[in-house]
């Protein structure tokens, strides 16, 4: 029994007699818990719901996860004022729970493109959120009036430097494919090379920096 102990004892206490299980194949002597990912915020929420959908109460709910009550309700109500693709772009990232509070305040076109900029950034913290919500045009907002304590020029400056931001991140959507193709190749050709002695005793000889900045290249894959 390398993990799960936890899971067993609950299974054992229901009764159940069989489960699926990973089998290891490998004589590993450490825990899997670093292969295991942390549940997402989101996908609590839907089992929360599911959970009070079956009859279990908020307070029951509470006690078994150890929190406060009004942290049960709140991630209940995760996704009230979140338009559902927005829902599926951080489904499986965690997000703090203030950061839709945030979201909530935007239109669902400009959530979408909010989301989608989380994610290309992988930045999901609660001031991110807040700046692209203070450099979102009124026009966009719930609620067009902002309490952020800042300028008319400062929020004009903000919105300029957000729309020029949309702006690289959709430049960069289109040509990633293409680039990371590019790259993989190059990294491919580049190994191909460096399988050559004759290639390799040139560059050791009269190239050795080179030589030394390709061997980088051409291991990236395998850190990867």
């Amino acid at each position: 029994m390398l993990d799960g102990h936890l899971r067993l004892d609950i299974l054992k206490a229901k009764g159940v007699a069989e489960v699926v299980c990973l089998i290891a194949t490998e004589d590993e002597a450490f825990t899997y818990n670093k292969r295991v990912s942390r549940i997402a915020i989101v996908q609590e929420h839907r089992m929360i719901l599911k959970a009070v959908k079956q009859g279990v109460s908020e307070e029951r709910l509470a006690r078994a996860l150890n929190v406060n009550i009004a942290n049960i309700r709140a991630k209940r109500n995760l996704l009230v004022g979140i338009c559902s693709e927005t829902a599926d772009l951080l489904r499986d990232k965690h997000v703090p729970l203030n950061t839709f509070v945030q979201l909530r305040k935007l239109k669902p076109m400009r959530q979408i493109a909010a989301a989608e900029m989380m994610v290309a950034m992988n930045r999901y913290s609660i001031g991110y959120a807040k700046s692209i919500v203070a450099a979102t045009p009124s026009d966009q907002l719930v609620e067009s009036k902002r309490k952020i304590g800042l300028s008319s020029e400062q929020v004009e400056l903000m919105t300029e430097e957000s729309a020029r931001l949309d702006r690289q991140f959709k430049a960069i959507e289109q040509s990633y494919g293409a680039d990371h193709l590019d790259m993989v190749l190059a990294v491919a050709y580049l190994a191909s090379l460096l399988d050559n002695a004759k290639v390799v005793r040139h560059l050791a000889k009269y190239h050795a920096d080179i030589l030394t900045e390709f061997q980088k290249i051409a291991e990236l894959p395998k850190a990867a």
